[in-house]
């Protein structure tokens, strides 16, 4: 076995982990994981004599099985979590998670489920074989069937399952290449991609999320190299799903190699990234205050900007390219009046990034990342109309471009704006949920009615994809099937999510009330190691969808509160808190519809619904147990 930088207890063919005295592997994984508990330690050596006999049994009956390999604790590189058995067979691949009890719980399963997920999703060689889980009870007998994609077998029936798994004629994967860091890549989550990005200069290569997003990086490089050489402005619009890149697509050109000769006599030319999602500001700020400067130098708030440099209507700003993060939420003339009285103008914030962009005498690119159906406050549903005018009503509209994908094209016609069509820059591809780039179809079909494909099938599909629905009327139980769906991950971010506006939710242990989110620390809390115990995997804390947008979690506990249920058939947000008196709310129901359209889609892996036991929510927990999400037993 290998010393240096091994990230498994144990690695072997089928004959010699069968013949190894069972005291010398569990001594071997010991040594690995070096604050193995005793009740690991007392796992270990009840599961290793069992898998020794049953692997024995498979090299006895299969003359192929003498090339296959058993790895035991194998760590996901980049990771925390370990497999704890991976077997590389004929054109095959299993993944065994071992429990030491006879009956499963839904936790289990999905947690056996993830692990053969990523290694489908990121490593290369299981790109091209199918990768099994399969979950072991090791207090049970034979075999218990199928659950959700994932076997379910007693110890004694291993050596069967897999002999009808095996392919004839197919190689196993050499054990060298597997255990290879180079072969497993993992999606980050945007914190830690954000912090790779800013320590490095660049991202892992990520071949999916490479592959989605590259075309509107290079297109959006490309534009801005034509407006420095052409001394032109430009708007463009880069449009996504929830989780499919955009935020990254921003942090990827803002620090980009390629402005390095764009600016004055062939200087770099500065760029900013914007946003006015403060918690995805703090938060980022939190994670890399480390280098400096407690994290500013990296990422800043649209209102600190608008402030600077609409008070100071002489400033130039020094950056050529302004990246404006969630541009769908852009301010009105309103809301801006209420935000920043001491500009005492009409503007709305479009109006202030054109004319800010156009003090400079050379070239400018605004870069606006639009993310569909997230508008959640008042004074957000502008939309689209806002940049369009910002441009139409310019003094020097004649300088301005603006590039865009097709599907958005209507929303500026008849404006007498330049337009250009690009198809990159349209992300349609979900990446936060892995191989599960559906979800925000259907959740939208959840939510507005829409969609061809019955919603059980489509959740369905979902659930073949790893990605888990579920639900429950119990916060005890959503709590525990978080718990232990990630308590071999330490690094997991999961936690309690609500909608502002309900006004039931205190009542059953939520504390999504003002005063109990107005004082969560939201970088703590978007951490899995903070000392004084205020991360989010605590589940004791509760952040609203203004703490929780443009962020995500590995898992989501999300709490459904009275304010939007469904009634008589149709959603109806009639129990909903009022907003306050003086403030203009043109459409709240859809406030309400996109509030729920953000929480459903926070989570990477696993979203909990928990609704509380109140009559006024009977028809909605009908709804959603029909529309597929799985109930916790």
């Amino acid at each position: 076995m290998s010393e240096s930088r091994a990230r498994y207890g144990w690695e072997s063919d089928f004959p010699l982990f069968s013949k190894t005295p069972p005291s010398t592997i569990r001594e071997a994984l010991a040594a690995f994981v070096t604050q193995a508990s005793p009740e690991q330690l007392r796992a270990w050596s009840e599961s290793i004599p069992p898998l020794q006999r049953e692997l024995d049994e498979v090299v006895y009956h299969d003359s192929l099985a003498t090339r296959y390999s058993a790895v035991l604790e194998y760590e996901l590189p980049m990771e925390s979590r370990r497999a704890d058995v991976v077997l590389l067979l004929a054109g095959c691949v299993l993944v065994l998670e071992l429990k030491g009890k006879s009956t499963p719980d839904q936790a289990d399963i999905d947690q056996a489920a993830a692990y053969a997920r990523d290694l489908s999703c990121y490593h290369s060689e299981c790109a091209e074989r199918p990768v099994v889980p399969v979950l072991v009870p090791t207090r049970a007998r034979g075999a218990l069937g199928m659950i959700d994609g994932v076997h379910v077998v007693g110890p004694d029936a291993l050596d069967a399952l897999i002999v009808s798994l095996k392919t004839a004629g197919l190689s196993p994967i050499p054990r060298d290449r597997f255990l290879s860091d180079a072969a497993y890549v993992p999606l980050p989550s945007l914190i830690e991609a954000a912090r790779e990005l800013f320590h490095t200069g660049e991202l892992r290569f990520i071949k999916r999320a490479a592959a989605e997003t590259r075309g509107a990086i290079e297109s959006v490089l490309q534009i801005a190299k034509e407006a420095a050489a052409t001394r032109t402005h430009r708007l463009v619009l880069v449009t996504g799903v929830p989780g499919s890149g955009k935020t990254l697509v921003g942090l990827q050109v803002v620090h980009s190699r390629n402005l390095n000769d764009l600016g004055n006599e062939g200087a770099p030319a500065n760029a900013v990234f914007l946003s006015g999602n403060d918690p995805l500001v703090r938060v980022l700020q939190h994670q890399l205050s480390g280098a400096g400067g407690e994290g500013k130098a990296f990422v800043r708030h649209v209102r600190d900007y608008v402030k600077r440099y609409g008070m100071r209507t002489g400033l130039v700003p020094p950056e050529n390219l302004v990246v404006f993060d969630e541009a769908q939420r852009a301010h009105d003339r309103d809301r801006v009046a209420h935000v920043h009285p001491e500009l005492g103008n009409e503007k709305n914030e479009p109006d202030y990034f054109v004319s800010f962009a156009e003090r400079r005498s050379d070239w400018s690119v605004i870069l606006a990342l639009i993310g569909s159906g997230q508008e959640i406050y008042a004074g957000e549903e502008g939309g689209l109309k806002q940049w369009q005018e910002a441009i139409m009503n310019s003094p020097n509209a004649a300088k301005w471009t603006v590039h865009l994908p097709p599907a958005i094209r209507a929303a500026f016609e008849g404006g007498g704006v330049r337009l250009e069509e690009d198809e990159d820059l349209s992300l349609d591809v979900g990446l936060r949920q892995h191989l599960a780039d559906s979800l925000h179809w259907y959740i939208k079909n959840l939510l507005e009615g829409a969609g061809a494909m019955p919603l059980p099938e489509q959740a369905r599909r979902l659930e073949d994809s790893k990605y888990h629905l579920r639900l429950t009327r119990s916060l005890d139980r959503a709590k525990q099937y978080l718990s232990s769906r990630f308590s071999k991950d330490p690094t997991a971010l999961y936690g309690m999510v609500a909608s502002s506006r309900d006004k039931s939710l205190e009542l059953f242990g939520v504390p999504n009330g003002f005063n109990s989110t107005k004082v969560i620390k939201l970088g703590p809390w978007f951490s899995h190691d903070d000392p004084l115990g205020r991360s989010c995997r605590s589940l004791r804390a509760c952040v609203t969808e203004f703490q929780v947008q443009g962020l995500e979690l590995d898992g989501v506990l999300l709490a459904w509160g009275t304010d939007f249920i469904r009634k008589d058939g149709r959603w109806s947000d009639l129990h909903a808190k009022r907003y306050k008196r003086g403030t203009k709310v043109y459409v709240p129901d859809r406030l309400r519809l996109n509030t729920y359209r953000v929480l459903l889609t926070r989570a990477r892996e696993t979203t909990v619904v928990f609704l509380p036991d109140l009559p006024a929510l009977d028809e909605t927990y009908l709804y959603l147990k029909s529309a597929g999400l799985k109930e916790l037993a």
